[in-house]
């Protein structure tokens, strides 16, 4: 009886262990907790970290501005050849690479595209006109206002480019100097330009810095180092203009009778706006979101006067 009770056990043991297996793996397989998108939602690339503040504090998140309806930005770049040329171009290149919606304007001072810079455009990864003027010789002389013809070529081939064209046609333009560093959020700043916006330019004057005074919002006067009374003592690269405003004042040009160093930036200004109509950006001209750096002269006193090297490299 009891070697009967036993095979009898002995068979039934494999069953139950199987439905213990079987019971212990259906327990493991419990629902897990929905787990949050990485980021944020499915398609649009991840929530933005104000995105989930606002889900947060129970309100909708601010609208996410399409990358093509943004206004594009137009930098106008004169630049000659020189040394260190190249070394600017690439730095400049750099900062514009990581603007949305940028087209860069480079005009050269040459009577013909140089190698250098063509194959510099051709590699920069990033919307690019190149254009060439020459500066007469007459007007190469010290002291003389400098890069006038190269800006005009970039406004030349800017209106030529929208002038068919049905309004409106959101834009901005400012004159980016290859010797200037830039900070990214100046790009913001001057997006929402709606005539001619203005900022403070670090090192330039001969001070750390010059800006327009702005008083409730209005520009009422100029902290700089040099002539004050200038109509609009400011550099070239403290101001960006609406491409509505130059469209619409199709002979607002940089002037070559008459025109003084240091006056050009007044001379084409009073063409197209007033000093009541300025726009302070840069939390009313208290931030300095570009310098006017200048490369150091490059000391090239060993440089050879016949190529030594066996091979010819492009500095």
């Amino acid at each position: 009886m009891k070697s009967l009770l036993f095979s009898r056990f002995l068979l039934l043991l494999p069953w139950v262990l199987i439905v213990i297996i079987v019971l212990d793996i259906d327990s493991s397989r419990a629902p897990l907790p929905a787990l949050a998108p990485r980021g944020g939602g499915g398609g649009s690339g991840g929530a933005r970290p104000a995105a989930a503040a606002a889900a947060a504090a129970g309100r909708a998140p601010p609208p996410r501005r399409p990358e093509a309806a943004l206004p594009t930005i137009y930098a106008i770049t004169p630049t000659y050849s020189r040394p260190v040329q190249k070394a600017e171009l690439t730095r400049l290149a750099n900062t514009f690479r990581q603007v949305a919606r940028l087209h860069w304007i480079l005009v050269e001072d040459a009577a013909a595209r140089s190698e250098l810079v063509s194959r510099f455009v051709a590699g920069a990864g990033l919307p690019c006109t190149h254009l060439h003027v020459p500066t007469p010789r007459r007007y190469k002389r010290p002291g003389l206002p400098r890069a006038t013809e190269q800006r005009n070529a970039g406004l030349a081939w800017l209106r030529q480019r929208h002038q068919h064209l049905p309004p409106p046609q959101p834009g901005v333009l400012f004159f980016a100097d290859d010797d200037n560093t830039y900070s990214l959020e100046l790009f913001q700043e001057m997006r929402t330009t709606r005539k001619v916006s203005v900022w403070p330019v670090g090192l330039v004057g001969g001070r750390r810095y010059e800006r327009p005074v702005v008083e409730n919002g209005k520009v009422v006067g100029w902290y700089t180092g040099w002539r004050a009374d200038r109509p609009f003592a400011i550099d070239m690269a403290g101001f960006a203009v609406s491409l509505q405003v130059i469209l619409s004042h199709p002979k607002a040009v940089f002037k070559r009778r008459g025109s003084q160093p240091g006056m050009q930036e007044s001379d084409f200004l009073k063409q197209i706006t007033t000093v009541e109509e300025l726009e302070p950006k840069a939390n009313n001209c208290t931030k300095v979101l570009v310098w006017h750096t200048r490369t150091e002269k490059v000391n090239l006193a060993n440089e050879p006067k016949h190529h030594l090297d066996t091979v010819n490299i492009e500095v």
